[in-house]
């Protein structure tokens, strides 16, 4: 049985205003080609670079908020090689000296350590035409900020890989240093892959430039397959960089794997050694992160880990929850104020509000963000407070939430103007009973003779009958009260 041993190198465009030794405007949406380029980041003779402050800073955010160690010293270097999208023939980037150090990433209980997080500059586009058998260079995303990160080979699976490059991702959105949107190119997967049957490390192959996280567990899963293959026919795995083939789903050959002294590294020269103090790094502020608001919300609102993940990964959304919560806590301390609110009390008000917001609220926004909906936390609140003591029932609610969410009324409005009531007189429960009972007489047999389910689906015509306005629970009671009375005049008859 082969062991697979798998490192990642994830490669993050930083959301800077400008470029990352240029001023020219970073902009990765940008759709004309060759717009914000100059000479310093077409690497022009004689230009000289400056180093972005704020992508330096991002950096050292990542590495905070991944439990790493910020060096007090760092450098950029020379990374030289030939590319057609390198328009200067080498990179500015870090090799011995990155920013950060060590650091590790819990997936699932499982440490992932992180062997360093350094800051580079990215390189063009090249755009390949088929059909012209040419290619042509857009360079507009030459010189953005780019972070790599490389994790040391403690990942085992495809899934493990995915799970920690989407939990990455997330941190990164949390704390503003860019969307990652791999979509967008925002954010690459490199992986690096060997597989042995013991403990020692096999030969190791790179795959290049994976896009979406589908493609990251797809290529590590054919590769282990791949290299399994080989070695059971008693050939060798040979250290190369691979490529993915999307169509065909297989990874193909690109060219052999370099090694760090084919770049021929050395510092820098236009730009000085950086040294970082104390006071700098303490003025970078990391904000709560997903784990973190994963534990406060088990703590705070005893939410299902399903719901709470809804919330994380939704930051929005889960923002808008705890506003609507707050609303709905106040209001409970506020009608008790000795007793205050209890323990059950919140986690009843929190499901209440939760599933609503993720149901149906989140159904109502569709491609909306939570910023363009009508509905205000106050309002919302209202809502969960008229259902919470019951004076609103779950078929009106749909009806009320839709109402809102095109209005932006409140729902006491609504419910006045559009006369909407919860039926509680047990006399028109009755006749409507009578009515159901009299088109549904199988049914009423049905029960009679002991079936159960024929309960719920009278109970069901007479809510349909009601338009949902009347109380389930009351319509069950009268039902079952009505049929017993039935029952036992039908049986003092038959003994007459």
């Amino acid at each position: 049985m082969y062991k697979p041993t798998i490192g990642l190198e994830i490669h993050v465009g930083l959301n800077t205003k400008s470029k990352m030794f240029c001023s020219c405007v970073n902009n990765s949406s940008e759709k004309e080609p060759n717009k914000n380029v100059c000479s310093v980041c077409l690497g022009h003779p004689g230009t000289l670079p400056v180093a972005n402050k704020e992508a330096i800073k991002k950096v050292i955010k990542a590495g905070l908020s991944l439990n790493c160690e910020i060096a007090r010293e760092t450098k950029f270097d020379r990374k030289n090689y030939f590319y057609p999208d390198l328009p200067k023939g080498y990179q500015i980037s870090q090799y011995d000296k990155p920013i950060c150090k060590g650091g590790f990433l819990i997936i699932n209980g499982k440490k992932i350590r992180i062997t360093r997080i350094h800051l580079e500059e990215d390189t063009g586009r090249i755009n390949y035409l088929p059909k012209e058998k040419s290619s042509l260079i857009d360079f507009n995303r030459a010189g953005v900020p780019l972070m790599e990160l490389v994790t040391e080979p403690d990942i085992g699976t495809g899934k493990e890989a995915v799970n920690f490059a989407k939990e990455l991702q997330l941190i990164f959105r949390y704390i503003d240093i860019s969307d990652a949107d791999m979509e967008k190119g925002q954010m690459r997967v490199e992986v690096n892959i060997s597989i042995s049957k013991d403990d020692n490390l096999g030969t190791k192959v790179e795959i290049k430039n994976l896009n979406s996280f589908r493609v990251v567990e797809k290529a590590i899963d054919y590769e282990i397959k791949r290299q399994t293959d080989i070695l059971e026919k008693g050939e060798k795995v040979v250290q190369e960089t691979r490529g993915w083939h999307d169509k065909k789903e297989i990874t193909f050959s690109q060219r052999e794997k370099e090694q760090a002294h084919d770049y021929r590294y050395f510092p820098e020269p236009d730009l000085p050694v950086f040294n970082f103090s104390e006071e700098f790094i303490k003025e970078i502020t990391i904000p709560e992160l997903p784990e973190q608001k994963r534990e406060r919300f088990r703590n705070e609102y005893f939410l299902k880990e399903k719901d709470i993940e809804v919330f994380v990964k939704n930051k929005d959304l889960g923002n808008y929850f705890e506003k609507v919560i707050s609303e709905l806590y106040n209001w409970k301390k506020e009608i008790d104020i000795k007793k205050g609110i209890s323990k059950e009390e919140k986690e009843n008000l929190s499901k209440l509000a939760s599933n609503y917001i993720i149901s149906d609220f989140q159904g109502l926004l569709g491609i909306l963000s939570v910023d363009k909906s009508k509905i205000t936390p106050e309002n919302f609140a209202e809502f969960i407070i008229l259902l919470y003591k019951g004076e609103i029932l779950s078929k009106m609610a749909k009806n009320i939430l839709e109402k809102m969410f095109k209005t932006g009324a409140d729902p006491s409005h609504i419910i006045e103007e559009e006369g909407i009531k919860k039926i509680t007189n047990r006399g028109e429960i009755e006749k409507t009973i009578e009515e159901v009972i009299l088109e549904n007489e199988k049914a009423f047999d049905d029960y009679k003779k002991g079936k159960e389910n024929a309960l719920q689906f009278l109970t069901g015509k007479v809510m349909a009958k009601t338009k949902g306005m009347a109380d389930p629970k009351a319509v069950s009671k009268v039902l079952e009260v009505k049929i017993s009375a039935v029952a036992k005049v039908e049986t003092k008859t038959i003994k007459k």
